[in-house]
């Protein structure tokens, strides 16, 4: 009997798959997404060769008692900065994904990787987008030059698989995944299911073989990684790059490990001669801050186990239209519109006729509740032209009523401040009895209840 030949619509999102076309994906609800795609139904399989899968011995369960982490290794990549992310370094077999806008810096940070370990290791690094002299121009600019690092230019990953099998590197970059194309599939390299089996074929390579494999994937206009979303599912990591390329400051932020936290983050700094850590990212972020302006404001938020200063400048101006405007950056827009909200009714604070606009300073990105209290002051500072203080530092969580909810790791956030120079915090007052500070951290912590009570603790100083 010959092979039925099947023609299924896939989402290029989120990979979801339906017999007939549609215009808007039932997964995701994007529209003109669904791709055609014709796929080859196997031949059904003689009654031996059912017996003979069916007989074939399978694994066998193993007490978890009886499992050791005892041999397992990681590889410290040189940056302190992605070893923080990465939980301590690289696991040997494991599968990690580098996502990011273009010319964002996903291509020199697998060269700088390459810098530092191949001194010990031997390392693969298979390019489907840039030929073998293009690499060694970006290297020699990077100062990479070691004879561990062996370069292939290849887009058949059966092929790139074979080499795998046959060379047996130490480490193995592909740049990118989108480029990768798997001859039995009629489709087109970079299509839903392109990705989704090049990356199994790589995956059952890396785990097969204990070889860890850093595999770099495109960004859709969303700032999403393209491809499947069961991309994200297959690989170990999954790393994003974060910021504006415009500026010369990347983030480098963990949304899936299985093998560390995934509320760390990377600060660089990209320069003539690569990607450099930040090593006092707090610092940075502050760095040209104005004095004596209103509608500025300094946060400490937490990033995994890292308090960082952030400064959140507020600007409420008249409107000149019919209904006002609200436009916020680097924080959730629906948050901004909950604490405009809750100073008109709570505070009396009109906003109603007047734009509102929230920034904040360095690209980054405010996703604690913790930083609600900097934005009020933030806004309520512009709106009344009253000065925040350059010593001040406030944190904590605006809640509905107007009161201010106590938040974690108080005695971290305020110990940065001290460390920085501040030596006023204005913070929940149901933290101020459990914050215990070290001895010599010479700062003023001002415990308050509510929002007015803090506009009123500003206005004091």
């Amino acid at each position: 009997m010959a092979d039925k030949i099947k023609t299924m619509y896939v989402c290029s999102e989120c990979g979801h798959e339906s017999a007939k076309w549609f215009g808007k994906c039932p997964g995701c609800g994007e529209w003109n997404t669904m791709s055609e795609e014709i796929r080859e139904m196997p031949k059904r399989g003689s009654a031996k060769a059912v017996i003979e899968q069916r007989t074939r011995p399978s694994a066998v369960p193993v007490p978890i008692t009886e499992i050791t982490t005892e041999d397992e290794e990681r590889y410290y990549t040189g940056s302190k900065e992605l070893d923080r992310v990465l939980g301590g370094g690289i696991v040997k077999g494991s599968l990690v994904l580098l996502g990011g806008d273009p010319g964002i810096g996903k291509s020199t940070i697998l060269l700088q990787i390459c810098s530092h370990l191949g001194k010990i290791l031997k390392i693969l690094y298979i390019s489907g987008e840039e030929s073998k002299r293009q690499i060694k121009l970006r290297a020699s600019r990077l100062g990479v030059n070691c004879e561990n690092l062996f370069v292939m230019t290849e887009t058949d990953v059966e092929i790139v698989a074979n080499q795998i099998q046959t060379e047996k590197p130490d480490l193995v970059m592909i740049d990118s995944i989108q480029t990768m194309n798997f001859k039995e599939l009629s489709s087109s390299p970079g299509s839903v299911t392109q990705v989704r089996e090049c990356t199994n074929i790589l995956m059952r390579t890396s785990k097969s073989l204990d070889i860890p494999c850093v595999i770099v994937g495109h960004v859709n206009k969303d700032g999403a990684i393209a491809g499947p979303k069961v991309l994200e599912h297959i690989v170990d990591a999954v790393l994003y790059f974060e910021g504006d390329k415009q500026m010369s400051y990347r983030i480098l932020r963990a949304v899936k490990n299985r093998y560390g936290s995934t509320n760390e983050i990377g600060v660089f700094q990209m320069g003539d001669s690569g990607l450099s850590e930040v090593e006092n990212p707090s610092l940075m972020l502050l760095s040209g801050r104005p004095k004596n302006v209103s509608g500025t404001c300094v946060a400490c938020p937490m990033e995994g186990s890292r308090p960082i200063l952030a400064e959140i400048q507020g600007l409420v101006t008249n409107s000149g239209y019919g209904n006002a405007r609200r436009m916020s950056t680097g924080f959730d827009y629906n948050r901004m519109s909950m604490l405009l909200a809750v100073l008109e009714k709570r505070c009396g604070y009109y906003f109603s006729s007047l734009d509102a606009y929230i920034n904040v300073i360095g690209g980054l990105r405010l996703d604690e509740p913790a930083t609600d209290l900097a934005v009020a002051l933030a806004l309520v500072s512009s709106l009344k032209d009253i000065v925040v203080p350059e010593d001040v530092l406030a944190f904590g969580e605006v809640g509905l009523t107007g009161e201010i909810r106590a938040v974690n790791h108080a005695a971290l956030r305020a110990t940065e401040a001290a460390r920085l120079g501040f030596s006023k915090c204005i913070l929940p007052y149901h933290n101020v009895k459990s914050i215990v500070l070290p001895e010599d951290t010479n700062i003023e912590i001002i415990g308050v209840r509510t929002i007015r009570d803090a506009v009123a603790a500003l206005a004091r100083q």
